[in-house]
């Protein structure tokens, strides 16, 4: 990257063409390609910050029902602590959270157009999803959530932080359209134990902050019902993520707060295919955003090496 480049980093785009594609993403028009296998050429991959020591689980009390791990969440801590800090900030098109709002429309347009050929919907109704319940799983603020609603989904919100759902459940009470959206404070392992099951399970931007990746996405799982749909979001372990995601995001621009990623904590295509798998999820297709140093946004693109979007099926 050259100095002159950088400019194009901070080119901020206006609140109301963001809130419009968010409101009103457009069908994807990048084909959709089968799962193929995914091989990294980075060489190896410096290493990270000294690691921290790792977190225990937290334990959840009461049980019963299905769960894959009775008395545990995959929940870390010190992650929890971490987001809850910034938690005012999730609709500041400006602040910790803006890149997640410059990569929602795309990821959208992903969104829409898997699950209206996986749920057999027209992708140029206005609300393809009606009579379909998802759940957005690590819900933060509700920038996910929202636009789901308005597209006619039954949508669900869950997040750790007790923050992120009260200003979730304000900011969803200025549109009549997201008024319904159910926001609870809780962990998907808590809603496996009261039996609760979705259409589609979503997930973006969560697994890399969780402390057991193979627990949580058995909890996935298990509240996605038969032959629906699981996303899962994250950013790959591999040098060019190391200098985008850490060195780029965290240090040189400060678009997020020092700390936001552990670099160890990343998963590769590779990884997370096996661990979905392992989950009964099999992965039908993955696809990624990049940004466009030129324009200053986000596309749709087959380069998995910095972000990857996993779209998969549950073995019914």
């Amino acid at each position: 990257m050259t100095s002159r480049s950088l400019p194009h980093l901070f080119r901020a785009r206006s609140h109301l063409l963001l809130r419009s594609q968010i409101r009103n993403p457009k069908p994807s028009s990048l084909p959709l390609k089968p799962l193929q296998r995914f091989c990294s050429s980075d060489a190896s991959p410096p290493p990270p910050p000294p690691p921290t020591t790792q977190t225990p689980k937290v334990k959840i009390a009461g049980g019963g029902g299905v769960n894959p791990s009775p008395l545990y969440s995959s929940l870390d801590a010190d992650e929890v602590a971490k987001f809850a800090s910034i938690a005012e900030t999730w609709w500041d098109f400006e602040g910790p959270f803006k890149p997640l709002h410059l990569i929602n429309p795309p990821r959208l347009s992903f969104i829409r157009s898997t699950f209206c050929r996986h749920f057999r919907r027209d992708p140029y109704c206005a609300r393809p999803f009606e009579g379909l319940k998802f759940i957005d799983v690590g819900c933060g603020g509700g920038i996910l959530s929202e636009p789901l609603a308005r597209m006619g989904a039954m949508v669900t919100g869950i997040d750790a932080v007790e923050k992120n759902i009260k200003i979730a459940r304000v900011h969803a009470g200025f549109d009549p359209l997201t008024s319904s959206i159910d926001y609870s404070c809780t962990t998907a392992e808590q809603l496996v134990r009261e039996n609760k099951m979705f259409d589609a399970v979503l997930a973006l931007e969560v697994i890399e902050h969780v402390a057991d990746p193979s627990e949580f996405c058995k909890s996935l799982a298990a509240l996605t019902a038969p032959n629906g749909a699981t996303v899962i979001s994250t950013i790959n372990r591999s040098v060019r993520s190391y200098a985008a995601a850490i060195v780029a995001a965290e240090y040189l621009l400060k678009w997020i707060p020092r700390g936001t990623h552990e670099w160890s904590k990343f998963l590769s295509p590779e990884e997370l295919v096996m661990i979905m798998r392992r989950s009964s999820i099999s992965v039908r297709h993955m696809i990624s955003c990049v940004y466009n140093y030129e324009t200053g946004e986000w596309s749709l693109s087959d380069d998995t090496s910095v972000n990857f979007i996993a779209f998969g099926t549950k073995q019914g």
